[in-house]
């Protein structure tokens, strides 16, 4: 099950028959073909497993995880497929990412949204950390899902990531969380992240080692 589901959801992803003068990848998610331009020179402008993972899931549970005109952030948006694909399910959008990234988060996000979605999207700075009561009020901001493809990994900023996760969560919040194992620090977030949230396996991708989780605040996991 787990080669089947990985060879289909690698399948939704396609590149230019004629090589150009920008580089980009395309894929097929929610009914449309999204066009994504990376850059090879940061981690966070190129399209990981994870995203893939998360927009597949998106797409195929939609039912169960029904996005229309729910309010989505998307943290560590990257080159934002997970947030387009969001948005062209129906979500009203927030794609965040740090400064340096928001330029070309930017210009995937308008490029493959622009008059196909119910919603326009919001690409919007955020620092795992920084200046979150400032940027986003606990008494204004209130966001149904919050979605996360590959923000754990080999850096020094995990105490900033679990205080953004539980700043951005209220009671009723969910989170969907793509997370590929590569080190030690994994398994010891996952653990910490466990202190304030409910944490459950929904799909698991051992050949990718990928799992992705349903988490909610302690005690408010719905069944």
């Amino acid at each position: 099950e787990d080669e089947w589901t990985v060879a289909e959801i690698m399948r939704r992803r396609f590149f230019p028959a004629i090589i150009t003068h920008k580089a980009w990848e395309g894929f097929h998610f929610a009914g449309h073909e999204i066009r994504i331009t990376e850059a090879t020179d940061c981690y966070g402008a190129v399209v990981w497993p994870s995203a893939l993972v998360l927009s597949y899931f998106l797409e195929t549970n939609s039912k169960q995880y029904n996005l229309v005109d729910k309010n989505v952030i998307e943290i560590g948006a990257g080159t934002g497929l997970v947030s387009i694909v969001a948005c062209l399910l129906g979500a009203l959008v927030t794609a965040t990412d740090l400064p340096e990234l928001l330029g070309n988060l930017q210009h995937n996000v308008l490029q493959n949204t622009k008059m196909k979605c119910k919603h326009q999207p919001c690409v919007k700075e955020l620092s795992w950390g920084i200046d979150l009561e400032k940027n986003f009020p606990r008494s204004s901001c209130h966001f149904d899902y919050i979605l996360a493809a590959d923000v754990v990994y080999h850096h020094p900023f995990l105490d900033e990531l679990l205080l953004t996760f539980d700043h951005l969560c209220k009671n009723d919040t969910i989170i969907l969380w793509a997370m590929k194992f590569r080190l030690e620090k994994e398994n010891e977030f996952v653990g910490r992240f466990q202190t304030l949230f409910d944490l459950e396996v929904i799909s698991d991708f051992p050949s990718l080692n990928i799992t992705l989780y349903k988490a909610m605040r302690k005690g408010r996991m719905k069944v």
